[in-house]
């Protein structure tokens, strides 16, 4: 039966291995060794424990959350920019407090992971005493999950805002230019029993689905992308020399533009198609960041809050469904029941990426990921 979840349909992200393909030999990891091998894998490549040890923590988190593209397989492509010298392992971020209620923090080119959670930690300090906090980031890099700072907020009891922008994949509304990035907008709010989540992506559909269309000589739907000259196509390979096609029309493309307004024009970070891709190797990113606590208690006792929103989760989970749906989830509800499960049973992982991943590691002198079991297919 199909499920439906706010962030399944509206956010997937570019997948570099094709995980549900058929027959493919999978291997499961347990969690504690795969943030062991990244932390690794991170030291060897001149990051400091402390840095090594965040950022392995978060790209652990997607891959238990399932938002598998944002786990520890972007520890090559992080590791090769790294190498090109486009991405500082040893860069320390540098805050400055701007008002009681705003920082702003100078990554210096570290990892996005660092500098990030150093601006969400302030906020946090800030919105505990005066009820909101903000921060801009500038000069970062790639963070990767944007849910990974909205549960640091909520972890510490808060409401959150986090917002980034990226390399550019998305035409202006009515346009064919590459201009904005797939840029996530996340936000969420802590519950009793059960949090919001919000991380989804202003796109019809990840590049991963059309890299996957065309792995297997598929086509696609014709309304998401358009080929170079601007035209629709169902073509995945003329859909990816074009642009993906924002969801919602002007509406998606709106929303597009509004992260680049607060996370690049706003931090004075690189805007308008500025900001370097994770893959591109021609020079150092420059993503901006914008970040905001608030405390939920500001206008009702902790407990109503609390209360109010697992109202609001009962209405929504339990509301008529439509043909065909046998269950409705709160947004980020389906990434929580894949964390429970991979926290028991493990994190699967098709043999070509642990191949990929031991490759890398020996090219520093890490040793091999450690598989907890293997199996023929997911």
């Amino acid at each position: 039966m199909l499920r439906i979840s706010a962030t399944a349909i509206l956010f997937d992200n570019t997948t570099m291995v094709d995980r549900s393909a058929e027959h493919a030999r999978v291997g499961t990891v347990l969690p504690a060794d795969a943030k062991e091998f990244a932390a690794a894998v991170l030291t060897a490549n001149g990051l400091s424990t402390d840095h090594a040890q965040i950022v392995a923590e978060c790209l652990v988190a997607a891959d238990l959350r399932g938002v598998d593209t944002h786990g520890i397989n972007r520890l090559i492509s992080y590791m090769t920019r790294v190498k090109k010298g486009l991405n500082d392992p040893k860069a320390i971020p540098v805050l400055t407090q701007v008002t009681p209620v705003v920082a702003q923090v100078d990554a210096k080119n570290a990892f996005g992971f660092i500098g990030a959670k150093m601006a969400m930690e302030k906020c946090i300090e800030m919105a505990k005493i005066y009820g909101i906090g903000m921060a801009a980031v500038k000069h970062s890099n790639h963070f990767g999950m944007s849910a990974w700072l909205v549960q640091q907020a909520i972890d510490a009891g808060m409401m959150s805002l986090v917002f980034t922008n990226s390399s550019p994949a998305l035409p202006a509304w009515g346009g064919r230019s590459k201009l904005m990035g797939v840029s996530p907008i996340a936000c969420g709010a802590p519950g009793e029993q059960h949090p919001f989540i919000l991380d989804m992506a202003p796109s019809i559909a990840a590049r991963g689905k059309i890299y996957k269309a065309k792995r297997r000589g598929e086509k696609i739907p014709l309304d998401w992308a358009l080929d170079s000259q601007g035209r629709q196509t169902d073509d995945p390979s003329a859909a990816l020399e074009g642009v993906m096609l924002p969801m919602g029309g002007p509406k998606g493309s709106a929303l597009a533009i509004m992260m680049d307004v607060f996370s690049g024009v706003f931090s004075g970070s690189a805007f308008a198609g500025g900001v370097t891709g994770p893959y591109d190797i021609s020079q150092a990113a420059n993503v901006g960041h914008f970040l905001v606590a608030i405390k939920p208690d500001l206008f009702m006792p902790m407990e109503d809050f609390k209360e109010r929103m697992e109202h609001l989760y009962g209405r929504v989970v339990e509301s008529d469904p439509m043909v065909g749906v046998d269950r409705i989830y709160f947004p980020g509800e389906i990434e929580q029941l894949t964390e429970k499960k991979r926290r028991e049973t493990g994190i699967p992982f098709v043999e070509a990426e642990i191949d990929a991943l031991n490759a890398e590691a020996a090219s520093v002198g890490v040793g091999p990921l450690k598989v907890h079991a293997w199996a023929d297919q997911l």
